[in-house]
């Protein structure tokens, strides 16, 4: 049996932000964080829990553990 890709969770932000028609500047100010600390995130490199329950947040997403 043959898994589907999962996309990665930086591309879920991005997506989810592009969707919202936010910059990473705008998603940082929504969240509390540095347009830095965005485009970390989009590049999937590692992040804090908090740092993802502050994005999810902004963005209206729901974290899900599987």
């Amino acid at each position: 049996m043959v898994e589907e890709a999962q996309p990665g969770f930086g591309k879920v932000i991005r997506d989810a932000r592009k969707r919202q028609g936010w910059s990473q500047a705008e998603l940082g100010e929504k969240s509390g964080l540095s347009r830095p600390t965005i485009a970390r995130v989009e590049a999937d490199n590692d992040v804090t829990t908090a740092t993802v329950a502050k994005i999810a947040l902004a963005l209206g997403l729901k974290l899900e553990l599987r």
